[in-house]
This record gives C-alpha cells, sequence and structure tokens, in this order.
C-alpha cells in the first residue's frame, strides 16, 4: 500500500491528459510538440487584466529559468511545477514518503501528488505576489481577478507539460524555457528598434554596428554575444562527455556494445531546481517582510537588499565580484552545492540510479566481459561510475550556470546552459525517433514496444 493513499481521493478528481492508445510517430510528435509551442507563445502575449502599470518584476533575474511572461497570465510560469517536484523529491529521498518509483501504482501516486501541490503552489504564489505588492492590482477590487488569472495560467502550463511528455518530445519544461531563452536571445542579439529614450538599437549586435558608424566603437557591447558563443559551445562539448561500459551478448558469439554514462548525467534539472529554490527564497523574503518579520532579507522596489535573499540572488554582471565578493563566493558555494545534491536526489527518483540500471541490463541479457551476468554484478559496476559522475556532473552544471551568468550572457547564462541542454536532448530524442519509423524492428530491440 502506499504511504499517499490516504491522499489519492483528491488527485485522482484531477483530469487527467489520456496516454497515447499507440506508438505515435514522429510526425504526430512533432505536431503536438508545435501545437503546444505556439499555445505557450500566444499565452506569454495574454496581459494580466488589472494589474498596476507600476509593477516591477522581482523575478527578472530568473525569467528565463522559469519560462514565465511578466505580466501575462503565464507570470508564474513553471516555477509551481519545479516547486512541487522540489517538495516531492526531498519527501522521497529523505524516507519521509516511502514510494518504490519503480513499482507502477507507487509512480502514478508520485506524479498524482506532485500534480496536486503544483496546482496549490500556483495558488499560493499568485497570491502571494498578488498580497504582498509585488503584482499590484490597479485597484483592490481587481486582486482576486488577477489572482485568478494567474491560477488560469498556471494550471495551463501544468497541463501543456503533460501533453508534451505525452504525445510530444521531450518535456514542457525544457521546451518552454528553450523558447523563452531562444526568443531572449533573438531579440537581444538582433534587435534593430531603438531602446526607450535613446536613438541607439536595443540589440547587441545592431548597437555595435551603430556605434562604428559614429565613429566610437564599443566593443563591450560584443562580450555578452561572445559569453552566449561560449556557453553554447563548452555545454555541447560536455553534452558529448561520456563513460562507455563495454557490454557482450551471452546469446550471440562476438555481438559487443557500449552502454553510456554521459558525464552530465542528471541533465540540466539540479540547475532548474537550485533555481526554483532561489526564486521561493525570495517570494518567502517578501512573505516574512510583509508580516512585519524580515528574518529571509529586506526587499526594496522587489530587490532583495540584505539578509539571505541578498546573497541567494544571481549576480549578473562580472562587476559585483569587485563591488561584493562575499555574495559571489557565498552564492557559487551554495549554488554548487545544491546542484548537487539535486542531481541525487533526481538520478534516484528519476529512475536512472545504480539499483535500477543494473536490473535493466540484467534483464536485457547483456553481461560486461569478464564479469558474470547478475544483479549484484551490475549493481557493483555501476557504483563504480554511476554516483561520480553524478556528483562532478552536478557540481560541473552548477559552476557552469553561475560562471554564465556572471558573464552577463545573453537570455541569462543560466538559461543558456538550460537552452542548450534542451535542444540536444530534444535532437537526440527526435534523431532516435525517426530512426525507428524508418526500421520499426528497432523499436522491438531497443524495448520501446
Amino acid at each position: 500500500m502506499s504511504s499517499l493513499d490516504s491522499i489519492k481521493p483528491f488527485y485522482s478528481l484531477l483530469p487527467q491528459v489520456v496516454n497515447p492508445d499507440k506508438q505515435l510517430g514522429f510526425r504526430e510528435k512533432i505536431k503536438w510538440t508545435g501545437i503546444i509551442l505556439i499555445l505557450y507563445f500566444i499565452l506569454t502575449e495574454v496581459s494580466l487584466y488589472g494589474l498596476s502599470p507600476t509593477a516591477i518584476d522581482q523575478f527578472a533575474q530568473l525569467r528565463s529559468v522559469m519560462a514565465g511572461s511578466f505580466g501575462s497570465i503565464l507570470t508564474l510560469g513553471i516555477g509551481p511545477i519545479v516547486t512541487a517536484s522540489i517538495v516531492m523529491q526531498l519527501l522521497v529521498g529523505g524516507k519521509l514518503i516511502d514510494l518504490d518509483l519503480s513499482k507502477p501504482e507507487d509512480k502514478s501516486a508520485f506524479q498524482g501528488t506532485q500534480k496536486l501541490l503544483a496546482i496549490i503552489f500556483t495558488l499560493f504564489e499568485g497570491a502571494v505576489l498578488v498580497i504582498t505588492g509585488s503584482l499590484p492590482p490597479i485597484s483592490g477590487d481587481y486582486t482576486l481577478v488577477l489572482i485568478l488569472q494567474m491560477v488560469l495560467g498556471g494550471i495551463l502550463i501544468i497541463y501543456m507539460d503533460e501533453v508534451v511528455s505525452k504525445w510530444g518530445f521531450g518535456s514542457g519544461i525544457g521546451l518552454f524555457i528553450a523558447a523563452g531563452v531562444a526568443q531572449q536571445i533573438l531579440v537581444g542579439a538582433f534587435n534593430f528598434l531603438p531602446s526607450a529614450g535613446s536613438s541607439e538599437p536595443a540589440g547587441k549586435i545592431p548597437a555595435f554596428i551603430y556605434s562604428l558608424t559614429s565613429g566610437q566603437p564599443n566593443f563591450g557591447l560584443l562580450l555578452p554575444v561572445i559569453a552566449t558563443i561560449v556557453v553554447f559551445l563548452v555545454v555541447v562539448y560536455a553534452e558529448c562527455m561520456r563513460v562507455e561500459i563495454p557490454l557482450s551478448y551471452g546469446g550471440v558469439k562476438g555481438a559487443r556494445s557500449k552502454y553510456p554514462l554521459k558525464f552530465v548525467y542528471a541533465s540540466n534539472m539540479p540547475v532548474i531546481l537550485v533555481s526554483a529554490l532561489f526564486l521561493n527564497v525570495q517570494l518567502f523574503a517578501g512573505i516574512f517582510q510583509s508580516a512585519g518579520f524580515p528574518i529571509l532579507g529586506e526587499v526594496s522596489q522587489g530587490q532583495a537588499i540584505s539578509g539571505i535573499a541578498y546573497y541567494l540572488t544571481t549576480p549578473t554582471s562580472i562587476s559585483v565580484l569587485f563591488t561584493d565578493p562575499l555574495k559571489v563566493i557565498i552564492y557559487a558555494i551554495v549554488f554548487i552545492g545544491l546542484a548537487v545534491v539535486f542531481a541525487l536526489l533526481w538520478v534516484e527518483i528519476s529512475g536512472i540510479g545504480s539499483k535500477q540500471v543494473a536490473k535493466q541490463l540484467s534483464n536485457m541479457g547483456v553481461q560486461v566481459p569478464g564479469f558474470r551476468s547478475s544483479k549484484v554484478q551490475f549493481k557493483r559496476i555501476m557504483d563504480k561510475y554511476i554516483p561520480t559522475i553524478t556528483v562532478l556532473g552536478g557540481a560541473f552544471v552548477g559552476l557552469l550556470a553561475f560562471a554564465a551568468d556572471l558573464t552577463g550572457a545573453l537570455g541569462g547564462g543560466t538559461g543558456v546552459l538550460l537552452t542548450v541542454g534542451v535542444v540536444y536532448r530534444l535532437y537526440e530524442e527526435m534523431a532516435k525517433e525517426q530512426l525507428m519509423d524508418m526500421h520499426p524492428m528497432m523499436r522491438r530491440f531497443l524495448g520501446e514496444e
């Protein structure tokens, strides 16, 4: 019996996106992914009715990571979903909830509870932002209207993510992050329209060309563009790094293959989780200050100016290294440390830990040359690699995200890191799906049927 059976009557009432009744082909998945992506961009243009024009984006530095559009009904972005994921990971990882995610019923309970929590956090975060003044209404009459609009947007994001996960490529969370960051990079780099109160183009490249024509070339305008390219190349290189474990097939003489373990084993999920955690620190700082107990620090004009909330605010300029080095050091240590912790939790909960991989290889009937084919032996071998690359990979993506943010890369350093990882995995999944469409027998061989 699952430890979440007591709340099953609640999450079982939630509407579900049905699973496809047959294996979807490449074109069908592309169609659904495209539909959800277009719908996402449309919703980012639907403004919140009743929002005061004086509203300031308190979470501007995390906006690209949270895939939200400030001032639209998608202001909350994927924040509630990721917050719910953090809570569930901590509860399951800390054994406060006893679940075996290899069992279908326990996995279903986990997903149902996470969806219920995501909806609760959508209502909570929307209410907090309005009540604390981060998203002030034009008058008190619009308070409830604003909250309901954000709740509607948050619920739409939850179900759009579920549609992509079941009917499309990758996950909605990754797709929305990549879409938002790609838009910011294109606009930030190539926007030829003049910025407010200036005749200079807003985009970095047009602005640099403008500076050349005026006889005062400003090469500093190109630094964010160069930083974006560097982060892109480093992430692509890291995605290609892997440890390959040789395998042989006992029933087929001479048949050999390799089992790849990627260096960035937990993908970029740890960075998303850490960013969401920091967002919630900022959120609760505003709550406690409104209550008269600023225990997490003080917030002024939507920005943390002291306390824990200040030190966990993303530094987005290399100049902070010289103006406030202590903040940079504390932020780096906490960010990288939490990235490692979440990497370890994510690997176990997502079913790619040593135990799960050993079971998968054992069921495939393969063996590592020189070792017996058994679950125990496979687990011993995987224990030598998976925990180590999980820690190293988590630390690497944490360090890279932190360093990329300092450079002021377009779309945010963390956003670029996540986007490259998402697009790279999306490409791999699409290539695999296209291959299996061309050679249907591959599905049976890879266990996709």
